[in-house]
């Protein structure tokens, strides 16, 4: 048998095992959230826990047992909606342990109706689609559009396949398992956001490095900040986004909804409004935008905009990523 052959097939064995443990875990991540989803619904239901007691769960595990992490009072109340959306539907909760929780929150929270909702999980089982591609299917109404057109699935669609591995990148899997979260982003993507985080310490001291993909929690949707920092002399949050395209006002909307959740649910009392930095690339041009409160003084713009980075050296920094990874 030939050496390379017989490599290659232990190759495999490792592969086709990873992707069963992960299939597992994620399988015991739906179970748990599903039992603990109607455990709290029929609490609720025969009125023995009023609604505040979700919050104090979630407080108590973080007091408790803080390496737990998935538990928020968001999260548990999502469970509590995920049990009730398909407790009457048995062979749908049986599709749902198929897929991850990210693209069951999609699905359950942005579907109208049970029929859509069963055409995403069969598309995301069938499809092996990332959560983002499944997004931006519901965005636009790929349902509707069948359904109207009373088309099968196009086989277009399949050249879309990723590794099945590559639907369970979970961020909640690996926080059930208390393991660092893999990047939704493709290579080149986090590649440059990781050179763009390195610049942004470059410049100074006074940035501290908070996360990367940082997960924003918004009522059934999670949001993902491409980079966030603290910075000391302002005492507030930044965040960056880096866009891979020409610059678009809907761009700036979308930083300008991070900011608010982060002022919201992140910054603390004492702290001042969050800033957003925009950074966006397409062939032609390099674009830099700032996005400020809009309960800032004059005063407090003119001292934030002194001691963020200047625009033409962020304009710089990106052509110089752009031009090395082109």
């Amino acid at each position: 048998m030939n050496m390379d052959k017989r490599f290659n097939d232990i190759i495999q064995l490792i592969k086709h095992s990873r992707t069963n443990a992960i299939k597992a875990v994620n399988t015991e991540l739906i179970n748990l959230y599903w039992s603990i989803g109607e455990y709290i619904s029929r609490k609720i239901e025969l009125s023995e826990w009023g609604d505040s007691v979700v919050t104090e769960l979630a407080k108590y595990i973080q007091q408790n047992e803080p390496e737990i992490k998935g538990f928020s009072d968001k999260n548990i109340w999502r469970m509590k909606q995920f049990y009730e959306t398909y407790k009457e539907f048995p062979t749908l909760k049986l599709l749902v342990k198929e897929i991850s929780w990210s693209h069951n929150l999609a699905i359950f929270s942005r579907a109208k109706t049970i029929e859509e909702r069963e055409f995403y999980l069969k598309l995301v089982k069938q499809e092996h689609y990332s959560f983002r591609e499944l997004d931006r299917q519901i965005s636009a109404g790929l349902f509707e559009r069948t359904m109207l057109g009373n088309s099968k699935l196009s086989t277009a669609l399949r050249e879309n396949n990723q590794e099945l591995i590559n639907t369970f990148k979970d961020s909640y899997v690996f926080e059930f398992l208390s393991l660092p979260e893999p990047h939704s982003e493709s290579e080149l993507q986090h590649g440059l956001v990781r050179q763009m985080k390195n610049f942004i310490l470059e410049l100074g001291k006074d940035f501290l490095f908070i996360g990367e993909e940082y997960k924003l929690q918004v009522g059934n949707s999670d949001f993902y900040i491409d980079l966030l920092f603290y910075h000391r002399g302002l005492q507030c949050l930044v965040a960056f986004e880096l866009k891979a395209d020409k610059f678009k006002p809907d761009h700036l909307g979308q930083l300008n909804f991070y900011l608010e959740a982060l002022d919201r649910d992140v910054k603390k009392t004492n702290e001042n409004p969050s800033i957003g930095v925009l950074l966006c690339k397409d062939k032609d041009s390099e674009v830099v935008e700032y996005a400020l409160s809009r309960s800032l003084s004059p005063t407090m713009v003119s001292e934030y905009k002194t001691q963020l980075p200047d625009k033409k050296l962020l304009q710089q920094k990106l052509h110089e990523l752009f031009e090395n990874d082109g």
